[in-house]
């Protein structure tokens, strides 16, 4: 099974189970490599209560490092973080990734402004705007993450549909500029198969996205953005269907951010 890079711990405050519990899911799964890329803080301070504090940095090392301990060779343990794209982060990424010796780091759009729009605490506010200028924003970000490169990995391209809001017509009006800025980037993304489990019952991202992606030459991961360890590598077979139907036939590995390619099983 390709590795599994997106995956978080309870320090992020919405996840669960313990290094080992992971570890043996991601044995029993099939996985050569497992990934541990929690919620990485935004500051020193307190910014919102869905990821680690910037003072919890120590026992994330700790936890990664039972996680080698019990994974005992058997598989390879990858250190990353997923990092809020925010105005004016950049400084803010480089100081993080300088904090430990990081495999990769996976940048997301959880954020519009103040509002964490895949967050159900917010749902009601999608009622009260306009779907197609939430996506024009959302693009617009997601190519600026891009065009940044302080990341290894974009994560879940499409995130911004998880309640069923689309615009109506042709999506790739707006899927189109956002795989212009990632190829130029040379970033991977990822095929986060937990889509699959949200309201919009679709893995992250669409067809339609993942075959301009693979025709623009992007590379692909393939993860399954764990929150307990049974999540591990879950609907993997189904998202190596559908890499393989949009045309790929490699994921990426990362160490130490050096890449290699990988065939798909």
């Amino acid at each position: 099974m390709p590795a599994d890079y997106h995956t978080h711990t309870p320090l992020c405050h919405h996840a669960v189970g313990t290094p080992e519990e992971y570890v043996d899911s991601a044995l029993s799964a099939g996985l050569t490599e497992y990934g541990i890329s929690d919620h990485a803080p935004v500051g020193e301070a307190f910014f919102d209560d869905w990821r680690m504090l910037y003072q919890d940095l120590p026992a994330y090392v700790e936890w990664m490092d039972r996680a080698q301990t019990h994974a005992a060779g058997r598989l390879a343990i990858r250190r990353g973080l997923e990092c809020d794209w925010l105005p004016g982060c950049a400084s803010w990424i480089d100081r993080l990734r300088n904090e430990h010796s990081w495999d990769y780091l996976i940048g997301s759009v959880h954020y519009l402004g103040q509002w964490d729009f895949d967050n159900p605490k917010w749902l009601g506010r999608w009622a009260e705007s306009d779907v197609d200028e939430v996506w024009y924003l959302y693009w617009k970000e997601y190519a600026a993450m891009a065009e940044s490169q302080l990341f290894d990995i974009l994560g879940h391209p499409d995130l911004v549909k998880k309640f069923c809001h689309r615009p109506e017509g042709d999506l790739r009006r707006f899927y189109e500029p956002a795989i212009e800025a990632i190829a130029v980037s040379g970033c991977a993304i990822e095929l986060n198969t937990a889509g699959w489990h949200k309201p919009c019952a679709e893995a992250y991202p669409a067809p339609d996205f993942l075959e301009l992606a693979r025709a623009a030459g992007i590379p692909l991961v393939i993860s399954s953005d764990a929150h307990a360890p049974d999540e591990i590598g879950r609907n993997f077979d189904q998202a190596i269907h559908l890499a393989k139907a949009a045309g790929y036939t490699e994921t990426l590995l990362f160490e130490k951010g050096k890449r290699r390619m990988e065939l798909l099983p």
